[in-house]
């Protein structure tokens, strides 16, 4: 008894300590969900919100903005370290400690505006090449639903600029990314829906199960009392019906 008793005190402390270490929030460059702004001021719709969750827990954080194969990477490999705004998806239900929804997402194919790409169907779409970046969901998603022709970059804005140079037919993109570059006058064209999914929070399993408790009940206020919605609608983000 004794012995069991030491066990689970020492249990307990390692826990302590790992809730008083900072956690490393992650996440990559996607406006305008995380962006940082000229003056080296991190903003967005994702940033905002995990300022929120954190603001009264009292576990220190810290942002990072990074490629996205790298900021997931280390969500899943290293302690304390989460990464945003993720799909969670079958395949990375496991691998991860969720806290979602920070918002719920479509995806849609778009095009370079005037290409002549046209598409209505999956099976229609998978003639064309369509680029994506290294380690995002939408990965799994064009190769599941039997895109050949699949063209990978280290970020999005590598992405779009192929897009834009007619180096690639279609990409991927947030629905909500999509109306904002469309503001901004960016030519590009929706063509289709690709899908629609969670993004969350996905933290490394080391995450004590107390803190993504306390995190996931912060964000259900936010969502609870509108204030989840009413980030969005300031960054521009329509939300879906």
């Amino acid at each position: 008894m004794k012995i069991a008793m030491l066990l689970l005190a020492c249990l307990s402390l390692a826990n302590d300590a790992r809730a008083q270490q900072p956690i490393v929030f992650s996440t990559e460059s996607y406006p305008p969900f995380s962006y940082q702004e000229p003056g080296g001021n991190y903003r967005g719709a994702g940033i905002d919100q995990i300022e929120l969750i954190m603001s009264d827990i009292g576990t220190p954080f810290t942002l990072e903005i990074l490629p996205w194969a790298r900021a997931i990477a280390l969500a899943e490999t290293q302690s304390m370290h989460c990464v945003f705004a993720a799909a969670r998806t079958p395949e990375r239900e496991p691998r991860f400690k969720w806290v979602v929804p920070l918002f719920i997402d479509r995806n849609v194919l778009v095009r370079h505006a005037g290409s002549g790409v046209a598409a209505t169907t999956i099976d229609e779409a998978r003639r064309y090449t369509v680029g994506t970046h290294r380690a995002d969901y939408t990965e799994s998603i064009l190769t599941n639903a039997g895109f050949a022709k699949i063209e990978l970059s280290a970020d999005i804005d590598t992405t779009l600029r192929k897009l834009l140079q007619d180096r690639i037919d279609l990409m991927p993109m947030s629905e909500g990314v999509y109306e904002k570059l469309r503001a901004q006058g960016i030519p590009i064209e929706k063509v289709m829906l690709l899908s629609e999914q969670n993004l969350g929070i996905a933290c490394n399993r080391d995450v004590p199960d107390d803190l993504i408790a306390r995190m996931q009940a912060n964000l259900d206020r936010l969502i609870k009392d509108g204030v989840q919605n009413a980030i969005l609608q300031r960054y521009g983000i329509n939300l879906p019906q």
